[in-house]
Order: structure tokens, then C-alpha cells, then sequence
């Protein structure tokens, strides 16, 4: 038995939506990520839904599907963030802000060698898209000073 199975990174984040069904619509035409799988659930909710980027899966579903499945509650304000490494970041900021995400920051190098911008999709999420654009050592890391 392998653990995690194939297809599966080791830490998978698990998104819950008010309307996930938007959300995978969303997912898909802002930031490209590639819809797996999508179990329905009552009432056309999503019970569980899987989208893909490079490899890395992201689980998600409806709120109230996933109460039902446990004592949870409202979806907090900004209860994630995600990370995802890209081809080409300033590429994937011009779909994702022509698709309408709201940017958080635009695209810009970072001192750890990452080139990185920021949006946020309708329901809330923080969404950080990266291209390593530069090797640098941990001794050469200095965040800049205000």
C-alpha cells in the first residue's frame, strides 16, 4: 500500500465554498486549475470535488455538504491561503485578472528567488501564484527592511 496513494501530494488542501460549483467554474477559468473529479451532492451542492495544478491536488466542496459530515460551521473570512508554482507567473496574472479575481498584488520578484502575485477568488481565499526565477541561498535571504 502507498502512502499517499499515486496522483495525490501529502498535504492536500481542503477548500469549503458557499457555492462550490461556482467556484470549480472559477478555479478553472481564473487560474487554470483542472477539475478532477466532482461528486454531487443534495440539492446540487458539491458533496466533494478534486482540481488539479501541475500535478498538486486541491479538495473542495459545499458547506453545507461538509456540516453535514461533521460538526462545522460558517466558512471563516480567510481561513487559507494556497501556494502555487506556475510556468509563468505574469501569464497567469493576466488570465486570472482578465477572468475577474480580484488582485491582492501584482506581479513582482521576491527576495527568496520567487516571482509572485496575490488574488482572491469570490468566496474569500487568498490564492499566491509563484515562478522560481532565481536560486538563493538561505545565508543570501533578507527580507527587505521598512
Amino acid at each position: 500500500m502507498k502512502n499517499p496513494p499515486d496522483g495525490y501530494q501529502g498535504i492536500i488542501p481542503y477548500l469549503l465554498y458557499k457555492d462550490a460549483n461556482a467556484a470549480l467554474a472559477f478555479l478553472d477559468s481564473a487560474f487554470g486549475l483542472t477539475e478532477r473529479m466532482r461528486m454531487p451532492g443534495e440539492g446540487g451542492e458539491v458533496q466533494h470535488a478534486e482540481v488539479e495544478l501541475n500535478g498538486n491536488v486541491v479538495m473542495l466542496a459545499s458547506v453545507s455538504a461538509a456540516q453535514r459530515a461533521s460538526d462545522g460551521g460558517e466558512v471563516p473570512g480567510q481561513a487559507s491561503m494556497m501556494v502555487c508554482y506556475v510556468d509563468d507567473v505574469d501569464a497567469h496574472f493576466e488570465r486570472a485578472k482578465a477572468a475577474g479575481a480580484e488582485i491582492l498584488k501584482k506581479p513582482e520578484d521576491q527576495f527568496y528567488g520567487d516571482r509572485t502575485y496575490s488574488a482572491r477568488d469570490p468566496e474569500g481565499h487568498a490564492w499566491n501564484f509563484h515562478t522560481h526565477v532565481k536560486d538563493v541561498t538561505p545565508e543570501d535571504m533578507h527580507p527587505p527592511t521598512e
